[in-house]
């Protein structure tokens, strides 16, 4: 079936110990609509009341419609849901496996995990990583601190050391010390070296805060590669993946969506094991045959809830909304998780958007009061649209926790209550400061909007659907939100500022993270987005830390989860906006993840 697409033009409290980043680093009762536009240029909606006949003016993102026919949405089968698609992958993998045992060459095997992980094959295969690496941690002496200063290969030590770290094993960053001249520097020989200096530059995203070797590693690294890609020749292949690392490194890029391209890659590899290959392709298959399912379950919630038809001015993304949920819910078991959490951006959307365009300040003062007391009883104290809003809001969450209890025997109400009411109050801050002029430093605004951009809202709800027992102190540090929350919030912010900032300021929302730093210092926009990247490279420090801390209250699942967000940001954000204006090149990975099947 060709796949339908409208493309329709029309009309955090911030903690003390981040201070230090935010210094320079270069020093609607169904109203009728009527488009109008101010002196300024900013769109705006004019609503007509024939009951008072007043005149209310308000603000417009001039939204396109979806991009997505909901006959296509309703419609969509694949084959690959059939029984025989999934002999045929339980074969393949138990193929591979036996290829992983009877490999003996580390490297070899450090590189058939790495290929494997990037084709987004990994959870087939956690028991076999595990016993690989174990072992060559434990023969090559990676455990040791300090590590033995020995002659070693840059490709391969690089290697291990991102891997080993990626699943949990300390391995102290002295392990590349070998590499240093007697000044402490990396050597310039290695500068040849083209395969280990992009693994190195790779294991470098793997820092924590305060190791020294591993950025020093990044800028030796990043020189010496940019500058192979502006000289050209030579592998095309090599200098391709290399170009597309220095875009966005591996550490921070989301497997799922990004799976095609490394398939598309080690397609064309001369050393390509075919059952690899046809177990990748496959899998990528059998795995959209899911999010299919799972898309079509959300939007029939989405199309039921009438907010397309009767709240006209806020963003129709259900699809976009169940992307995120994608990347950042990776283990397929978590079908109910991806669901619910389609459904949970879809409501954030809408509620931002009563928020930042449509609703006026005393409306929203009520509406940010009604979900403070979560008191159905006072809807009709709120005009009809936010009425409309609250109940199915009010219905999510008594659904979710009824399925919540079912499962796991225990009342979450209270708990996902809190968490619209803590993104309610956040974006109330923001609402007042636009309609008090206020201009945030960028420290003010920080503190508030790491937790606007719904991150922590998102995060909560995602715990009770992935983790399988939980106690109360666990619970209780969730809800305190937790440093791992927090970091991975605060790189959706600044994720979300580069990508979307301008367009937003431009029509009139209260300035961003590069806004405010403009404002701060004095600084250009160039000047103000290198700051903002510099932030998001070092709340990566945190987050790298607090991915493995062997005091993390949560497990492995809900972390992954928090680590991918950030993850799947960046993707949203970093060639513009990506979830609001559907831009371009989201829209194809879209397309690719959810509807082509892959060839």
């Amino acid at each position: 079936m060709a796949l339908k697409v409208f493309s329709v033009a029309t009309q955090m409290a911030i903690p003390s110990k981040l201070t230090t980043c935010l210094q320079p680093s270069h020093l609607k009762s169904s109203p009728k609509l009527f488009p109008s536009t101010n002196s300024s240029g900013r769109s705006r909606l004019r609503v007509y009341c024939s009951s008072s006949q007043l005149t209310t003016e308000r603000r417009s993102g001039n939204y396109n419609p979806s991009r997505w026919d909901v006959e296509f949405i309703q419609s969509l089968h694949s084959d690959y849901k059939k029984d025989k698609h999934a002999i045929r992958a339980s074969e393949l993998v138990t193929l591979v496996k036996m290829e992983l045992e009877k490999e003996t060459d580390q490297i070899r095997q450090l590189e058939l995990i790495d290929d494997l992980q990037r084709m987004g094959l990994s959870d087939h295969f956690q028991n076999e990583f595990k016993e690989i690496l174990s072992s060559i941690y434990l023969d090559h002496h990676y455990y040791k601190n300090p590590f033995p200063k020995e002659e070693r290969d840059l490709y391969s030590t690089s290697l291990a050391f991102r891997l080993l770290r990626e699943h949990g094993f300390q391995v102290a960053q002295e392990v590349f010390d070998s590499f240093k001249n007697e000044e402490g520097e990396f050597k310039e020989s290695l500068s040849d070296d083209t395969r280990g200096l992009l693994q190195l530059y790779e294991a470098s995203f793997l820092l924590t805060e305060g190791e020294t070797t591993l950025e020093s590693a990044r800028e030796f690294a990043t020189k010496f590669l940019e500058e192979r890609v502006n000289e050209g020749g030579g592998d095309g292949d090599l200098l391709t993946r290399i170009a597309y690392s220095l875009d966005i490194p591996l550490h921070w890029r989301i497997k799922r969506p990004n799976a095609p391209v490394w398939i598309e890659w080690y397609r064309k590899r001369p050393d390509m094991n075919p059952a690899v290959l046809e177990l990748a392709i496959l899998d990528l298959n059998i795995v959209q045959a899911q999010f299919q399912e799972e898309l079509k379950e959300s939007f029939r919630w989405w199309r039921n809830t009438g907010f397309v038809e009767k709240l006209p001015f806020a963003r129709d993304r259900l699809v976009e909304c169940y992307f995120w949920n994608t990347g950042i819910i990776e283990p397929r078991q978590h079908a109910s998780a991806r669901i619910m959490m389609g459904k949970v951006n879809a409501l954030i959307t809408v509620i931002d958007d009563i928020y930042d365009v449509y609703g006026t300040l005393e409306e929203l003062e009520q509406f940010t009061d009604l979900i403070r007391r979560w008191d159905i009883n006072s809807i009709d104290q709120l005009p009809d649209y936010m009425q409309l809003c609250f109940l199915a809001l009010n219905n999510f969450v008594d659904d979710t926790s009824y399925d919540v209890m079912k499962e796991k025997g225990v009342n979450v109400i209270p708990y996902l209550r809190q968490s619209w009411v803590d993104l309610a109050d956040k974006y109330m801050v923001e609402a007042r400061w636009f309609y008090g002029g206020h201009k945030p430093s960028l420290e003010e605004y920080l503190e508030n909007s790491w937790q606007s951009i719904s991150g922590p809202c998102m995060l909560t709800h995602i715990f009770f659907r992935v983790t399988d027992s939980f106690t109360k102190e666990t619970v209780d540090s969730l809800y305190k939100y937790h440093d791992l929350v927090r970091w991975s919030s605060f790189v959706l912010r600044l994720a979300d500022d580069l990508g979307t900032s301008v367009e937003e300021v431009s029509r009139g929302d209260v300035p961003k993270s590069l806004q405010c730093y403009m404002s701060d210092y004095n600084a250009s926009e160039a000047e103000a987005r290198k700051h903002v990247k510099w932030l998001i490279a070092e709340v990566w420090k945190k987050m790298n830390a607090e991915r493995v801390s062997k005091d993390s209250p949560f497990g492995k699942d809900f972390i992954g989860c928090a680590v991918d967000l950030g993850r799947m940001a960046q993707l949203m954000y970093h060639n513009g906006d990506g979830h609001g204006t559907q831009h371009p090149i989201i829209h194809q990975q879209m397309t690719r993840t959810l509807f082509e099947p892959f060839a």
